[in-house]
């Protein structure tokens, strides 16, 4: 049967390069679009929609109120389509956190231009959001970053992979650790845009230090590093000193940054003085990387089915050997403390 998908978005152009993408897999049915959140509403009350693309600025009711709305009475799984701007990439976060899947970003130029490039992601992205069950969104009471402390600083280097439906698992892991836990080096695959937005609200949440990682930045205790998005980031070092080394060249598993390209250096690098973690995401990226820091005497998790939005990246891993350790997400953070 075939995947029903309901695509809202206000811009009929838009809307029709998404019905044409869509409509050229056999596996995915258009059932209806909508300009605004009300005709949505209604469409989905009619249609029973299996995905929805939903648009973040739209007329009467923006994108985010609606997903809320929509995560609490009804929730069905969404996948966001997101310009590449400072404003659409922190209203995107802000969507993952309500409840949305994943996100698919516009092109920069005319829709029509960037067709091509966003066909095979969009569609990956809709197959994998037709088979997450999504719960009811309830809104949260403000969870607590970790301030206490280790006993003691230490040198050793946390070095973590995700993807789809990693925005919200990071933040959980992230905010379970003490303001002097050891450097962290993330591979959260995102655009360009995304990861400085992303590496703020982290910032703004936890008791480390988050940025977006620029060349030749130190990896030390306190302070988290995220890969910037289209740019590997890999682990080198100088004497005691581990820093990164950011840079381009070609997709690894299918990404750049990649979790492989981070996890491997980290291997060679740091070897049983690191620990490595891979979080929920679809395909295999990281799952070689885990393995090669495993064998190398490094502590190693991985998410488990249950709490993973999608079990791709950590079921490769586990399958490979190269999780040491399979958790829930919320026991991750706990599980890295007590390595240490």
């Amino acid at each position: 049967m075939a995947i029903r998908v309901l695509i809202v978005d206000d811009s009929a152009t838009a809307r029709a390069v998404l019905t044409d993408i869509l409509s050229g897999d056999p596996m995915i049915e258009v059932v209806g679009t909508a300009s605004d959140a009300y005709i949505a509403r209604d469409k989905i009350l009619e249609l029973r929609p299996d995905v929805i693309c939903l648009d973040v600025e739209m007329p009467r009711m923006d994108g985010i109120t609606f997903l809320k709305r929509l995560m609490h009475y009804m929730p069905i799984p969404v996948i966001m389509v997101s310009s590449l701007t400072q404003a659409g990439a922190k209203t995107t976060l802000e969507a993952l956190e309500s409840g949305a899947v994943d996100f698919v970003p516009k092109p920069h130029s005319h829709i029509y231009d960037g067709k091509d490039e966003m066909r095979d992601e969009l569609i990956a992205k809709i197959k994998i959001a037709s088979r997450v069950k999504v719960k009811q969104h309830i809104l949260r009471s403000t969870v607590q970053a970790n301030t206490t402390s280790l006993a003691e600083t230490t040198n050793k280097i946390l070095a973590i992979g995700a993807s789809t439906g990693g925005t919200e698992a990071l933040k959980d892991v992230l905010m379970g650790l003490p303001r002097n836990a050891p450097g962290t080096i993330v591979v959260q695959h995102m655009p360009a845009n995304f990861t400085g937005p992303f590496a703020e609200r982290l910032n703004s949440l936890c008791a480390m230090e988050v940025r977006e990682a620029r060349n030749g930045d130190s990896i030390t205790p306190g302070l988290v590093l995220i890969a910037p998005g289209d740019y590997h980031m890999v682990v080198r070092r100088s004497g005691a000193r581990y820093y990164v080394e950011i840079g381009s060249g070609e997709k690894v598993s299918g990404h750049r940054p990649s979790a492989d390209v981070l996890l491997n250096s980290v291997a060679k690098i740091a070897g049983a003085n690191a620990i490595g973690v891979i979080l929920t995401g679809m395909g295999g990226d990281g799952a070689k990387g885990l393995l090669a820091m495993r064998n190398a005497g490094a502590r190693t998790i991985g998410q488990d089915e249950a709490s993973c939005v999608v079990y791709g990246m950590p079921k490769v891993a586990y399958e490979l050997g190269a999780v040491e350790n399979q958790l829930p997400l919320s026991k991750i953070a706990n599980a890295i403390l007590s390595v240490l």
